[in-house]
């Protein structure tokens, strides 16, 4: 990654400054630290993107994944599963996962790469990311099949439900749980680490801002799909009989654009300089 040495001339002290060196202008002449401390910034903008990149993903546990469940078999004998509430499986996930990660992987992640913390935060980031696009995937693959169901009994233009279990969505839900145990807490020892000391508090809110752009994204995202796909009147990918729909086109485009983020991060995170600690 660029070093960025142009910035290094603001900390220079020009000809104008030299009579008043006691008096020196901060607004026009910077320390060493505060140019270094801009340098550490512009170098995580690329990391910031992924974030917002990644959002993207996120939301959907929220979303489309509790729609797809609506219009799927939601009783297992006499007990109802409400749609939304498989989100829980995303969270015992990471409750599981977590303690998993912290007493079995590290120590064995310690033995390949002498790293006190297993992985390094970005290593840690990118498995999260890959799993994410799984999660992806797998909901793209579940929703071609129950679209086939939904022909197959002639269900197409009928808003009901189609005669395939709601268990079947369990391992997006897992994998994105396992992929959360992984980039969530890689990011936030990223920001953390690598963060300007008396800078951490903002750049974790950066995080949080990428975030909030990432939804963003998303509503623009699905304008741009809707006005694409709802031509000649066709119902479109996401219409509100999802039978008639192609939710997993949808789900697709969304592993692709994970599956473009990785990538993204991979060349980002190869040349990234870390921050050198005194």
């Amino acid at each position: 990654m660029p070093d960025f040495g142009f910035l290094d001339k603001a900390a220079i002290v020009s000809s104008s400054d030299i009579s008043c060196v006691d008096k020196i202008n901060p607004w026009r002449v910077c320390t060493v630290t505060q140019v270094e401390e801009l340098k550490i910034l512009v170098r995580m903008i690329p990391i910031l993107v992924t974030v917002m990149i990644n959002s993207v993903v996120t939301v959907q546990i929220s979303t489309t994944f509790v729609e797809q469940g609506m219009v799927m078999k939601k009783s297992i004998g006499s007990f109802i599963i409400p749609p939304a509430s498989l989100s829980s499986f995303e969270v015992v996930t990471g409750l599981v996962g977590i303690p998993l990660y912290d007493f079995f992987l590290i120590p064995i992640a310690r033995r390949f790469t002498a790293n006190d913390r297993g992985i390094s935060p970005l290593q840690r980031i990118s498995v999260g990311l890959f799993l994410s696009t799984l999660s992806m995937v797998s909901a793209a693959m579940v929703e071609s099949k129950r679209l086939e169901i939904a022909k197959e009994y002639d269900l197409i233009h009928q808003n009901v439900e189609v005669p395939m279990s709601i268990i079947w969505l369990l391992p997006q839900y897992v994998l994105f749980g396992a992929g959360e145990v992984f980039w969530h807490v890689g990011y936030m020892e990223f920001f953390y680490d690598q963060a300007p000391d008396a800078m951490r508090s903002i750049c974790l809110s950066f995080w949080l801002a990428m975030v909030s752009l990432g939804n963003y994204l998303t509503s623009f995202l699905l304008t741009i799909i809707a006005l694409v796909t709802t031509t000649e009147g066709c119902p479109g990918w996401i219409p509100s009989n999802l039978n008639e729909g192609h939710l997993d086109r949808f789900f697709w485009l969304l592993a692709g654009l994970s599956l473009s983020n990785i990538m993204l991060f991979v060349c980002c995170a190869a040349r990234y300089k870390w921050k050198i600690a005194f």
